[in-house]
């Protein structure tokens, strides 16, 4: 897919500009460093829709004319958000919660184009289950060090994060953090005069 506009995507994720140029998108990274930090009467789909919102906010208010994508992944388990680990012991922690166990993974994607007005947002979500994992094998993939940066401590695509993966019911690539079906169709419907056919 190409665009005629310059598309900024304002998040450090590896696994986003990866995605990004599996769609062959031309894109420049501008990280947001925004607050990350919701109200808590927010459902946890609420908080990466806002989230995301917030991010391609701060970057579309100081580049008018370029659009902007922002992202924000959550796992949810047992209806309680989980977000990134704070260190390995916790990462281990969250990997023995959801051993054995199903959790749900929200994306929310916006994309702001400021100069014309428009903004539009989304949520995906899709059911992960994980088969049950050892004390071993948690410590080892812990100590690769991967989890630290993923929501629910492990990365789908990840060697060992994709040993863990029973079965999923939903976007694989929410999963990973952008929704590529999702991002493709918000472009196509409301943004049709930035892609080149």
């Amino acid at each position: 897919m190409k665009l005629n506009t310059v598309l900024l995507l304002a998040s450090k994720s590896p696994r986003r500009r990866q995605l990004l140029r599996q769609l062959g998108i031309a894109f420049n990274v501008v990280p947001s460093n925004v607050d990350e930090s919701v109200p808590a009467h927010l459902s946890p789909k609420d908080q990466v829709r806002m989230l995301a919102v917030r991010k391609a906010e701060a970057i579309s208010v100081r580049r008018r004319n370029a659009l902007v994508l922002g992202a924000d992944t959550l796992v949810v388990h047992r209806g309680r958000p989980i977000g990134k680990p704070s260190g390995p012991r916790n990462a281990a922690a969250i990997l023995r919660r959801l051993s054995g166990t199903t959790h749900t993974v929200l994306t929310g994607i916006a994309l702001i184009h400021h100069a014309s007005g428009r903004g539009f947002a989304a949520t995906e979500s899709t059911e992960v289950t994980f088969g049950r994992l050892s004390q071993r094998e948690i410590e080892r993939y812990v100590a690769t060090g991967s989890p630290m940066d993923k929501a629910g401590a492990y990365g789908i695509q990840d060697d060992m994060g994709a040993l863990f993966v029973e079965r999923i019911h939903g976007d694989f690539y929410t999963v990973m953090g952008l929704p590529l079906r999702r991002l493709y169709l918000m472009l196509k419907n409301h943004y049709p005069d930035f892609v080149v056919a």
